[in-house]
């Protein structure tokens, strides 16, 4: 979708992401826009896709730093000759305040753009890209963590986003008709294309868009999670893609809140379940760290008993 709209005349400040094995096309993603999200999270803690339901406001506390938002503001500042800026990045949502903020003081106008992909082939694409060389134990943890994240992803975009020029769209329909869901993106939020898109003619989007790179087309059937995440993360799913059709469906706001709140007691329930084994695990933590450290402290204690007798 950047890389699209990036070939539509809305400008990417550079420098981009460079490209890598994992996305060979590109990112279109500007690497100051990256580097301060990852700066903001890392402050927060917050990961780029987290399940706790404490994440949003834990994100939003880093972002409400005055002194964030001012280096926002003077970075817009910076793209004045551009009147349409794409800022893209997957951590963008959790700092929807602070954009919006620091747009305003820059004399600029925000629309969001969420693109949907079935959870299961989020998880999928995790699993490739960052847990090749982990244990299947580990990895089936991984990938019921990602679900959950999905999910809590989701229903905080949406709230994120709700009363905002918004657009959502299902990748599989840019996959298929580029022209006519970028034709009714563009209109969702207020943007203007350089192209006439209804006239059909060739463009350079034709030949960027490679359905062949859609490799994550899996199922529930191939994602080992347990069923009460599975039916969440399908109502969830259900439900985003409405907003696909109606970005301005309340209906679907109240249930996303619904399932909201549903899911932040299985959360604490999954915590308390796992209690044990987080106690367990930091003790040994502790204890490692204790015995190292009394290691190191009677190796250097007799490092200097060493100098002192050569002395």
């Amino acid at each position: 979708m950047a890389g699209a709209l990036g070939r539509l005349g809305l400008h990417i400040p550079p420098p981009e992401v460079a490209p890598d094995e994992s996305n060979p096309r590109g990112f279109y993603e500007s690497q100051w826009v990256v580097d301060l999200h990852k700066e903001l999270l890392n402050r927060a803690p917050v990961y780029t896709i987290d399940a706790r339901p404490t994440a949003a406001q834990l994100a939003a506390t880093a972002g409400a730093d005055p002194a964030a938002r001012r280096r926002v503001a003077a970075w817009l500042g910076e793209q004045a000759a551009y009147p349409q800026v794409l800022v893209k990045d997957p951590r963008a949502f959790w700092f929807h305040d602070m954009w919006q903020a620091a747009a305003a003081d820059a004399g600029r106008e925000v629309s969001f753009l969420t693109m949907l992909r079935h959870p299961a082939e989020v998880a999928r694409s995790r699993d490739v890209a960052y847990l090749a060389g982990e244990t299947q134990e580990f990895r089936r943890q991984r990938t019921v963590a990602s679900v959950a994240a999905w999910c809590n992803v989701a229903w905080e975009t949406e709230l994120a986003t709700r009363g905002a020029p918004r657009a959502m769209v299902r990748y599989r329909d840019l996959l298929a008709d580029w022209r006519t869901t970028l034709r009714e993106a563009a209109r969702r939020l207020r943007i203007d294309l350089d192209a006439d898109l209804a006239a059909g003619a060739h463009h350079p989007v034709d030949d960027f868009i490679d359905t062949r790179l859609h490799r994550s087309q899996v199922t529930w059937d191939d994602t080992d999670v347990p069923d009460a995440l599975r039916d969440l993360a399908d109502q969830t799913w259900e439900l985003m893609s409405r907003l696909a059709d109606d970005p301005e469906d309340s209906a679907v706001g109240e249930e996303l809140g619904r399932l909201r709140a549903g899911y932040a007691v299985m959360h604490d329930d999954a915590v308390a379940i796992a209690t044990s084994h987080t106690n367990a695990r930091e003790a040994h933590v502790r204890r490692t760290v204790k015995r190292n450290l009394g290691r190191t402290h009677r190796e250097e204690l007799q490092r200097l008993r060493d100098d002192l007798d050569r002395s």
